[in-house]
């Protein structure tokens, strides 16, 4: 075992793109353990670890997102945010986050919602007095909202892997992101005065708010459809993802003119490569994960946490650090998949229910795509903006302080947490 832990973390170390450390400590793990017969093991886990029907949403979310994105849809969310919250002190960082809940409606992935608004709304508010490292700081905060507000990504692996309901999931990761939203609001309200963060010199308009609406009208109905069809039973998460992107399509061709045949190429190639990625990722770790169950080391670690404390608000206590410390250094969708696991049949043992367990651990490691050294959120919007990434992260502090106190409310307030999912789908 030891020389598969120091394989890993020394292949992290080297810079070795994750989906390939992975496959060489779970192969190392099985020759460690088996010799060379057990290597007839490795194919068949790479294939098995891909071979589940709700991975196909995945590609579908991702495409949607680019669509979204090269149709201007984004720029008409954006619009409607603006028009409903412009008014107020800091109205655009207001914007950015109300703009970043529409989003995270469509697609899900925080990294897709960081790279559309740091090449539009950063700029617009860099021109409007806003210190750029602050409007990062606001981009980068709303980003997380994408992954936790259903569709959401890591909750179609988690619920995948853990044979958990991913429409109770869904239903259960609103009012989180919700709630992130209003209390990152309320930030930029409290920072308002003292970082004289601009005000619009318009107020409040109902024409123009009229205005926006009708222009966003068709983007709008995007979350209603895939959340609807989802939470209603009327459709799977994979026929809602794949509904979604020839909603998308139809929107961006035939309604708004904005696409063109090269663009629909360029975008189904950069869905290929990003779904590759993620299904490489998570391929490899099945071997590993394997390796892991045969060695027993989900148990001795349940064993470990359970013998510091059988409090189960201590346990919990334990598991969100570890979350918050890993997700730091690890690849989400690696540290998902290695811990989901583990982490499983613990939350389980302290007698948390499946879906609360699943929206606490997937807002874990959301959290993480934007704290430094590994966030991805941060790398994307300081290649997109030229800004530095010890900046940013400087200005993310007290939204990621309030980002955290979401992440307790959700893990000890299991009611709160599991409110939606009980009053619709009776879970």
């Amino acid at each position: 075992m030891t020389l598969v832990v120091l394989m890993f973390f020394g292949l992290i170390l080297t810079g070795l793109p994750i989906g390939y450390v992975l496959g060489i400590a779970g192969v190392t793990g099985l020759l460690q353990i088996g010799g060379h017969n057990f290597l007839t093991m490795a194919p068949k886990r790479f294939f098995e670890g891909l071979d589940l029907f709700t991975f196909m949403a995945m590609p579908f979310f991702i495409l949607a997102g680019e669509i979204m994105n090269r149709s201007g849809i984004t720029e008409r969310l954006a619009d409607f945010a603006n028009a409903l919250v412009g008014y107020l002190r800091g109205g655009l960082a207001h914007s950015n986050m109300v703009a970043s809940v529409m989003f995270a409606g469509m697609t899900g992935a925080a990294v897709s919602d960081t790279a559309a608004f740091g090449n539009t709304l950063v700029p617009a508010m860099v021109k409007e007095g806003y210190t750029r490292p602050f409007s990062c700081a606001v981009t980068v905060a709303g980003s997380i909202i994408g992954p936790t507000i259903p569709p959401s990504n890591l909750m179609v692996i988690y619920g995948s892997l853990m044979g958990v309901s991913i429409a109770g999931l869904f239903a259960a990761g609103i009012l989180p992101g919700l709630l992130i939203c209003l209390l990152c609001m309320a930030v930029i309200a409290a920072l308002g005065r003292r970082l004289n963060l601009p005000k619009s010199e318009r107020g409040p308009s109902l024409r123009r708010i009229v205005t926006a609406f009708r222009s966003s009208f068709l983007a709008l109905l995007m979350p209603a459809i895939i959340l609807g069809g989802i939470l209603l039973g009327i459709v799977t998460p994979t026929e809602a993802a794949a509904i979604a992107v020839f909603y998308a399509l139809f929107i961006g061709v035939v309604v708004y003119r904005a696409l063109t045949f090269d663009d629909i190429v360029d975008m189904l190639i950069r869905t290929a490569r990003i779904t590759g990625v993620v299904f490489l990722i998570i391929a490899s770790a099945s071997i590993l994960s394997w390796w892991m169950t045969f060695m027993q080391i989900p148990q001795a670690i349940a064993a470990a946490m359970l013998s510091l404390s059988t409090n189960p608000k201590v346990v919990l206590g334990l598991i969100l650090v570890l979350l918050l410390v890993i997700g730091m250094f690890m690849d989400i969708n690696a540290a998902l998949i290695i811990l989901a696991p583990v982490l499983g049949p613990l939350t389980a043992t302290i007698g948390m229910d499946p879906v609360h367990a699943g929206v606490m651990i997937v807002l874990s490691l959301n959290i993480s795509l934007m704290t430094p050294p590994v966030g991805a959120c941060l790398f994307v919007l300081s290649s997109v903006t030229g800004e530095r990434i010890e900046r940013i992260s400087v200005a993310l502090v007290p939204f990621l302080a309030v980002e955290i106190a979401v992440l307790f409310m959700v893990a000890y307030w299991s009611d709160m947490t599991l409110f939606l999912p009980r009053l619709l789908l009776g879970k």
